[in-house]
């Protein structure tokens, strides 16, 4: 598929995975971790307004001089922005005028396209795709979030919860020795994702199927959720404050379990993986079970004998710079590492990512309380 392909391939999806909304979805924000769909869609359009569109082509007229500031994310360098938190307050511009955003600047895009484009471009323009994927699965996060925060759970016609039902786990054992770790090759990754290097890992053996949803009820029976010892003093602490008591999404209705999913509200299918899962939580079921969670190194090196991509994997290790890592200079390089602190490294995908999206070396990065991603546990011991 060539770049011009990707682009029109990529901006189409978001149109048609918005289509099962109603207009009163797309402004809804019910925690500052989420953002509206309409924000979404005109975000995603302002990275290639911003950086490709203003940055190349002479004379090129911005849709609406009020969109940078309404639609930057976290961009210092390009200038002042709406806080995260007052994203739902918006109700102009309308979802109409933001469709017509789009169009707008794919237009000029596709009329982009018809020049020759050098490396440097050719590099903005692939980040740009990817960045928009990003956002096309953090919208199925949110928009679950907005209608599963909703007295009647309105299902959506969707393609991302189909059931996945693991089977039996065995184990794989990885034998001592030195790894190379980080993406090796000339297909696109992110800047954290470079920095080839070597660690040196003990002998471990890693299950080869995700914690099932009947696992982890047994754990919650068993008083997991009560039993201090199990957890982080800084996790304890969380699920105390937010009185957690299940995964996110989890509902007890006459001593069955339920929980929420963007096809209905519906009882928690034993054999598929647990989701919605936070690090801590993560962390406490491996305590529980006797066993602990991979390191992202252990992760990337057994991912070639594991059954990965139903689930982002929370790892055992903190989001640090691998050796050598160099930021870009401007606003694009404040893309991943402003944020190497406080963030604990997921690997693999979900059943939500843009497929061709995902990687071996993807390094995908949230901070441990967070439960609203598409987030499951694999254990190691």
């Amino acid at each position: 598929m060539s770049l011009k392909e990707n682009y029109i391939t990529t901006r189409k999806r978001f149109k048609t995975i918005c289509e099962p909304l109603q207009i009163e979805d797309y402004s809804v924000q019910p925690a500052v971790f989420v953002s509206p769909p309409k924000w979404h869609l005109a975000h995603s359009t302002w990275f290639f307004e911003q950086f490709i569109l203003s940055t190349y082509v002479e004379d090129y007229q911005v849709y609406n001089d009020d969109f940078a500031y309404l639609f930057n994310s976290y961009y210092n360098n390009a200038g002042k922005r709406v806080l995260r938190p007052n994203r739902g307050l918006m109700t102009r511009p309308s979802v109409e005028d933001v469709f017509a955003y789009r169009d707008y600047v794919d237009k000029h895009m596709l009329e982009f396209f018809n020049s020759e484009l050098n490396a440097t471009v050719r590099t903005t323009i692939k980040l740009g795709i990817n960045h928009e994927q990003q956002h096309q699965e953090l919208f199925y996060y949110d928009i679950k979030y907005i209608l599963g925060n909703q007295p009647t759970f309105p299902a959506i016609s969707n393609q991302v919860e189909l059931p996945l039902d693991i089977g039996a786990s065995n184990t794989v054992t990885i034998a001592e020795g030195l790894y190379t770790i980080g993406h090796d090759n000339d297909s696109f990754c992110y800047d954290n994702e470079q920095g080839v290097h070597q660690v040196f890992l003990q002998t471990f053996e890693i299950s080869t199927s995700l914690v099932k949803n009947s696992e982890y009820i047994e754990f919650i029976e068993a008083g997991g959720y009560q039993d201090f010892n199990l957890w982080h003093a800084e996790g304890w602490d969380f699920i105390q404050t937010e009185q957690i008591v299940a995964p996110l999404y989890w509902h007890k209705v006459d001593g069955v379990w339920h929980h929420y999913t963007l096809d209905g509200f519906k009882p928690v299918a034993v054999n598929e993986p647990v989701m919605h899962i936070s690090f801590y939580e993560a962390f406490a079921f491996a305590e529980w079970k006797g066993m602990r969670l991979p390191t992202e190194f252990e992760w990337e090196v057994a991912s070639k004998q594991l059954n990965w991509g139903a689930l982002w994997e929370w790892t055992n290790s903190a989001y640090l710079p691998y050796p050598n890592f160099t930021k870009a200079e401007g606003a694009l390089g404040e893309y991943n590492g402003k944020f190497m602190i406080n963030q604990m490294v997921l690997r693999g995908a979900s059943v939500a990512t843009v497929k061709n999206h995902s990687r071996s070396t993807y390094r995908n990065f949230f901070h441990p309380q967070m439960r609203w991603q598409f987030s499951g546990i694999r254990l190691v011991k």
